[in-house]
């Protein structure tokens, strides 16, 4: 059995907890000690239970607490070169670090992490599917558009944490400025809806069980747009969906 939640997801912050066995590991640390002890203990988890951290990349919202936690637990940090030397003075410790490479898989515990490079504008990015002998969990935010080999990655999950950042119409008419739009909606920026929904359709969904829609933009999408266009890319499926908020992230998932 592999079990996931969500912390909380979006432009303020991100991180994701996944299970399976004895070994817990969080994918992404967005948030200070004291708000990130406060969300594990909604999932019944507290800080020095986690076994590691896998780093996507190197944006405040995805690492703003990863070196308080790390010196509170002295777990290890899974990060790829490009990442690390980008984090700068916002590094963990050299003892806590371990140097990771998209397209080699190694072991934590109880589960098999393979990384897998991403586009995204950032120094070295790279998501994870993370999956025990007979389970497989997809994760997949912070992209700008979706490759072969991404979906090849993505193919046979038994669940999914997908990005559906913006809505199109809504980034066109909203407040940003041209060339935050222009970062947003390009190829090195994040997915949209329809780009999120269409890589569900397009993938071997065979197996999926349940899909999360991660990474909504608080002023570029609303949920009901995410839920109703979620809800037609699954359709030929058994799988149920959930979204992933903000302020409170999403309960247990568990995939079996």
């Amino acid at each position: 059995m592999i079990r996931f939640a969500s912390l909380g997801s979006g432009s303020k912050g991100n991180a994701l907890l996944v299970q399976s066995g004895r070994t817990r590991l969080l994918v992404d640390c967005g948030f200070g000690p004291r708000e990130l002890a406060r969300r594990l203990a909604r999932l019944g988890v507290v800080p020095e239970q986690l076994d590691a951290v896998l780093v996507t990349h190197e944006h405040s919202d995805h690492i703003a607490g990863l070196a308080a936690l790390v010196r509170r637990v002295a777990c290890p940090v899974h990060v790829t070169r490009g990442t690390c030397a980008a984090l700068g003075a916002r590094a963990p410790a050299a003892e806590s670090v371990r140097t990771i490479r998209a397209g080699e898989t190694f072991t934590i515990g109880d589960l098999s992490v393979a990384p897998y490079a991403v586009p995204h504008d950032a120094r070295e990015p790279v998501q994870y599917v993370l999956s025990t002998s007979r389970l497989r969990l997809g994760v997949l935010t912070d992209a700008g558009h979706v490759t072969a080999a991404m979906q090849a990655m993505l193919a046979g999950c038994d669940a999914l944490v997908l990005e559906f950042n913006h809505d199109l119409e809504l980034l066109e008419a909203g407040p940003y400025p041209r060339f935050l739009k222009t970062r947003i909606g390009g190829p090195q920026g994040h997915l949209d809806n329809e780009a999120a929904a269409t890589l569900l359709e397009r993938t071997d969904s065979a197996r999926l069980q349940h899909v999360c829609a991660a990474h909504l933009s608080e002023q570029n999408n609303c949920r009901e747009r995410v839920a109703s266009r979620l809800a037609r890319a699954l359709s030929p499926t058994r799988a149920t969906s959930g979204i992933a908020s903000q302020r409170d992230g999403t309960p247990w998932c568990e995939i079996v």
